[in-house]
């Protein structure tokens, strides 16, 4: 494991300085001050404060019902629990994608308002108005090409994407056109790793993979699935490094059962 330990702070620059030194970079989802200030200390380079929430946090379906304000008070306490690594926050459905102007205005609220270092979208060609916008007003702006969970019920589902030539040539493009844009960094999800390589290979910018396979420049994980605290979402592109669900329920029912026993608290646990 290499982390840099010199690095103070990490910033949209050292993102960039990591893919050409070849360093893989890390990336994990976070929405409070606790696991913030677990994953700052750990060594994390990127925490993404994902619309994921709304389904991890506030048990949606999808992440669409998200709102901007609630998305603002995640990112604030993720920050308040961070000393080192970078933090991005999405934008959520609806705050970007049909005006560049309310994109704009969207993005400074999360800068202004949380002390986050950027902001992250997804869509390419017909997002590109909102993503100039943004960068022009000096927000740096992280991509998302893929699988795009904001646009599910277009999709229809949560299959993996750009496997037919139209829809790689597409996203291929539009990964060229976000960096044109100016973006510092582009999230690839659930598409095959050739294409994945294809487009890491052809860009100056990192590609952060979460089901694009090995030759991203980094990976992301939802925090909840990596820690093993939610249990029913298994795809395969999912590593669960703990089962943080059956150990915490072990824990409440040793509570329950030493406080119905009378065995909580003893005599050194009272004052």
């Amino acid at each position: 494991m290499s982390i840099n330990k010199e690095i103070k702070r990490i910033t949209t620059h050292t993102i960039q300085k990591m893919k050409e030194n070849g360093e893989k970079i890390a990336m994990l989802t976070a929405y409070d001050y606790s696991f913030a200030q677990i994953f700052d200390a750990s060594g994390i380079d990127i925490i993404l404060v994902g619309d994921s929430a709304s389904n991890v946090m506030a048990g949606h379906e999808t992440t669409l019902p998200i709102t901007l304000d609630q998305m603002i008070y995640h990112a604030s306490s993720v920050v308040r629990g961070i000393h080192r690594c970078l933090v991005v926050v999405d934008l959520p459905f609806g705050t970007y994608q049909g005006n560049s102007k309310e994109a704009l205005s969207s993005a400074i609220r999360i800068m202004k308002e949380t002390g986050a270092h950027a902001v992250k979208l997804e869509g390419g060609e017909e997002v590109l108005e909102s993503v100039h916008r943004i960068i022009s007003a000096g927000v740096p702006v992280m991509g998302h090409l893929g699988l795009t969970p904001q646009s599910i019920y277009k999709f229809g589902t949560y299959t993996v994407r750009a496997k037919e030539e139209t829809e790689a040539e597409k996203l291929q493009r539009d990964a060229r056109l976000l960096e044109e844009a100016g973006c510092f960094a582009i999230v690839l999800e659930k598409i095959p790793a050739f294409l994945a390589k294809s487009v890491s290979e052809s860009l100056h910018i990192p590609t952060i993979g979460i089901g694009g396979g090995r030759f991203c420049d980094g990976q992301v994980l939802v925090m909840h699935d990596m820690l093993g605290i939610t249990t029913e979402f298994k795809p395969r592109f999912l590593r669960q490094y703990l089962n943080l669900h059956d150990a915490t329920k072990s824990a409440v029912q040793h509570y329950i059962k030493d406080v119905k026993n009378k065995d909580f608290p003893n005599d050194n646990e009272q004052y």
